[in-house]
């Protein structure tokens, strides 16, 4: 083998060497930045690319997909002077390279301590009830506040969120006694207001029955009071009809009237509950002489020849006591 072809062996070699540091590859997510002697030129986006061999290389592979960093537990001091115990997860992008990696050293370090730090910034301007009931609005003060310090770095802080809140336990123990009373005293109100409501109801009802009996009672009196006056009307009509015969001359139309009101009282004397024997001192003959005499207005009325014939018969006069209501005339 001759010089030459050795040189062209080295050549080949050469050229070979040459394309291999000149050709570099960037996969997807990533981003490499490149350095001329020691200073940033440039940052390749993935795919292939060419630098200059032995004069350029590449200085930083970023990641530049979203990226997760777990933010370790830590003491907070509320502002009610509660210590709670806190833990977090932040979520962030590179979406500059180059400020990325010549900015800031050690990138997850410094946005783990600066997330740290606003932690308990924003968590020891509160109270610890605030602190427990407002976990979106401490996610969304340590989201713009970390975002606002990690933009020089070419870095977008796109989450943050608390994990746990962890009070000590003789805190945690006060809150449930306080719950507890919360909801006791709750529960106390709402009974006394049941209470006073079925109390208020009842009271209705009360007022509403008592109008409708009332009104019943009226409609019943109204109504007794109407029966009244017709009663008395038809009382006064037949006065004024046995007043009208009398005028005219019947006499034996007021014996009937008289005969009727003697009855009637009778049976209600005789028809009462209270008593079962009755002792009246009046004479008999009284009442005989009024039936006696609603006999003879029945024989005018009905005409009753029969009736009237022992009566005419009779011509003999009769001395002696009145013959009784019930004992044959003329015997």
């Amino acid at each position: 083998m001759g010089g030459l072809d050795i040189a062209v062996i080295a050549f080949v070699v050469l050229v070979v060497l040459v394309l291999f540091a000149g050709i570099k590859t960037v996969p997807q997510g990533y981003r490499y930045t490149v350095e001329r002697f020691g200073r940033y030129t440039k940052t390749m986006e993935p795919g292939l690319n060419i630098i200059i061999p032995f004069i350029d290389r590449i200085g930083a592979r970023m990641n530049v997909m979203e990226q997760v960093l777990d933010v370790p537990t830590q003491e907070v001091i509320t502002k009610d002077n509660a210590s709670v115990s806190a833990d977090a997860v932040a979520f962030y992008q590179v979406l500059n390279a180059a400020q990325a990696a010549y900015q800031v050293s050690d990138l997850q370090n410094a946005i783990l301590n600066l997330t740290m730090t606003n932690i308990r910034s924003v968590m020891g301007s509160m109270d610890l009830d605030e602190l427990l009931s407002n976990r979106d609005t401490i996610n969304e003060a340590l989201l713009r506040v970390v975002d606002e310090a990690a933009n020089p770095w070419g870095i977008k802080i796109t989450r943050v969120e608390l994990k746990d809140i962890a009070p000590p336990k003789d805190l945690v123990d006060a809150m449930a006694r306080q719950m507890k009373a919360e909801r006791e005293k709750r529960a106390q109100v709402l009974e006394a207001e049941g209470s006073r409501n079925a109390q208020i109801l009842r009271a209705e009802g009360a007022k509403q029955s008592a109008i409708l009996q009332a009104e019943g009672q009226r409609e019943a009196a109204f109504r007794d009071a109407e029966a009244r006056e017709r009663l008395a009307e038809a009382e006064a009509k037949a006065t004024q009809m046995v007043s009208a015969a009398i005028a005219a001359g019947d006499v034996q139309a007021i014996n009937y009237f008289v005969a009727q009101k003697y009855t009637e009282a009778l049976a209600a004397i005789g028809t009462a509950n209270n008593q079962k024997i009755i002792l009246m001192p009046m004479e008999a003959s009284a009442l005989i002489g009024s039936l006696g005499g609603i006999g003879a207005i029945a024989r005018e009325v009905f005409g009753d020849n029969q009736a009237r014939a022992p009566r005419q018969q009779s011509t003999t006069p009769r001395t002696g006591p009145a013959p009784g209501p019930f004992e044959p005339q003329g015997q």
